[in-house]
């Protein structure tokens, strides 16, 4: 029973957060949707916004907000927080919002499971 309250929850919140993230909702609205991590064979690359990507800094990649927006990203499972900054563009799946740098993922939630459900607003 549990297990199904938490995948309904889930469903919820995707369903709620594809909508925010696709309607062009107000940036200063809070959004809720799902958050993965970059591999790690992007390290050194080049980002979208020309800088180069680094697994240990505190960056994200999204589809639309300015490159340089800082952005309050929160983990729904643990309630931890960390403020991350727009250089890139994805991902590229339609549940998802935010991919974090692994530092960032790391930070708030846990590795293993890849991906975590988020809220996330801009703060600058």
């Amino acid at each position: 029973m549990e297990k199904r309250l938490i995948l309904i929850a889930i469903m919820i919140i995707s369903v709620f957060g594809i909508y925010s993230f696709k309607s062009g909702a107000n940036l200063d609205s809070v959004k809720t949707s799902f958050a993965s991590y970059y591999h790690s064979k992007f390290n050194g690359k080049k980002t979208a916004s020309g800088e180069i990507f680094s697994n240990t800094k505190m960056t994200a990649a999204n589809k639309s907000l300015p490159f340089g927006t800082l952005v309050k990203v929160t983990n729904l499972r643990t309630n931890k927080s960390v403020v991350v900054k727009i250089n890139d563009r994805g991902p590229y799946h339609t549940s998802r919002a935010i991919d974090l740098s692994k530092a960032a993922f790391d930070e708030i939630g846990n590795l293993d499971r890849g991906i975590m459900p988020i809220e996330y607003e801009v703060v600058n």
